[in-house]
């Protein structure tokens, strides 16, 4: 049984069962959740920072326009309020950006733009690995780059380029990497952009937690945005909100025209209504967003902080955890090699907490991934990530005897 198959499930227990196998989308049994279960399993924004009041009066306001234009067609890149806002934002000329459904839609259509069947496409080791899932229907082959606390390696794509391996394209989270947490420094960033244009592959640069920087320094300039290489993906899932399924590309001049065509020939655009509302939303109030992302950062740096905390209080020693400097993960790794990772995680599940495996996310040899926990700590409250840190140190108990 795989996901594809299990249409009449609901689509969150499907996307646990998926996320929760080890092997990644493979066959796999559901098992029963404890009625208690603390589940620290995706990166969802916690409801308390989404701006719902706002939301909704911009709703009000969308609505009452004569002529209801937020419920009629619009532009295949996005409407242009919209549009202008997020260029403004990222430094670029309006005529770079295209309005997606989402981040990942957003990496489909740069696949689907620059990687043709059978290409050779760099990648993170580990990974978040639904975008191995978009890659499919082109039949990429993949090339496995380290990723450590300082993102992706540049000096081993470095070392692999030397060698004659020539991707169309690479792929990697640059902030508060999904799953290790580690960020691309500035000079990273520009080795990367370096090496893309000198091999004339494709850097797809997927951002979702950008926003979510609770503590260091931001870069001093986003080299990603001024290159012909580089296709830079973000949305605003982690900040308003999944549900809004928006989210956009900043793409080079060149390949502009070429996304907009192939969107125009598949879904059109992204809802008007949607666009319309989350527009007003971000032009009506210019500090709205900024204020909504310093709550969100707050709480979601007292959580990561609380959860760190919990894990070496319940389990001292047991683990190399580090609290991040933003994203909604911790990344811890076990110090014992005796402790099964596998068997902690169903002994976890026993006591009530469900976390994603280590062992989902590498793309290729040469990680130590199958000996870290990702544990989601963005919609969790305080109390209950202490509790899930207590049954942790009891599942560890279990094999410690």
């Amino acid at each position: 049984m795989t996901l594809d198959t299990l249409p009449t499930l609901d689509r969150r227990t499907t996307l646990v069962a998926a996320l929760t196998d080890p092997k990644g989308f493979g066959d796999q049994t559901l098992r029963e959740r404890r009625a208690d279960a603390i589940e620290l399993l995706g990166g969802i924004p916690d409801p308390s920072v989404l701006p719902a009041r706002e939301l909704a009066e911009a709703t009000a306001r969308v609505l009452a326009q004569p002529g209801l234009p937020a419920l009629q067609y619009s532009r295949t890149e996005g409407i242009p309020a919209l549009r202008e806002w997020i260029a403004a934002r990222e430094g670029v000329p309006v005529s770079r950006i295209v309005v997606t459904n989402g981040g990942f839609h957003g990496l489909a259509l740069a696949i689907q733009t620059t990687v043709e069947r059978g290409d050779l496409v760099a990648v993170d080791n580990p990974i978040f690995p639904l975008f191995l899932r978009g890659l499919e229907l082109s039949a990429a082959r993949t090339l496995p780059v380290r990723v450590g606390a300082n993102g992706i390696d540049v000096d081993e794509l470095g070392g692999l380029l030397q060698d004659g391996a020539r991707p169309a394209a690479l792929y990697t989270v640059p902030d508060f990497h999904n799953p290790t947490q580690g960020s691309l420094p500035l000079d990273g960033r520009r080795e990367l952009v370096r090496l893309a244009e000198h091999y004339g592959f494709v850097v797809f640069a997927d951002n979702p937690y950008r926003e979510l920087r609770f503590a260091g320094a931001a870069p001093e300039e986003e080299p990603f945005n001024y290159s012909e290489h580089v296709i830079h993906v973000n949305t605003f899932t982690k900040t308003l909100g999944p549900g809004l399924r928006l989210g956009w590309l900043v793409l080079p001049e060149r390949l502009a025209p070429d996304v907009i065509a192939l969107r125009s020939r598949q879904d059109s655009h992204s809802s008007t209504f949607v666009q319309a509302v989350v527009a007003d939303l971000l032009t009506r109030d210019p500090a709205l967003f900024d204020a909504t992302l310093d709550r969100a950062r707050a709480l979601y740096a007292s959580r990561a902080r609380t959860l760190a905390e919990a894990m070496e209080r319940e389990a001292p020693g047991a683990f190399d955890v580090a609290v991040p400097e933003g994203g909604l993960f911790l990344w811890p790794r076990l110090r014992d090699a005796d402790i099964d990772p596998d068997r902690l995680a169903d002994d976890a599940s026993a006591e009530g907490v469900e976390y994603q495996r280590g062992s989902f996310f590498p793309s290729g040899p040469g990680t130590d991934a199958a000996r870290h926990l990702r544990l989601a700590f963005g919609d969790t409250g305080e109390d209950r990530l202490a509790e899930a840190a207590a049954r942790l140190g009891r599942a560890l108990q279990r094999q410690r005897g």
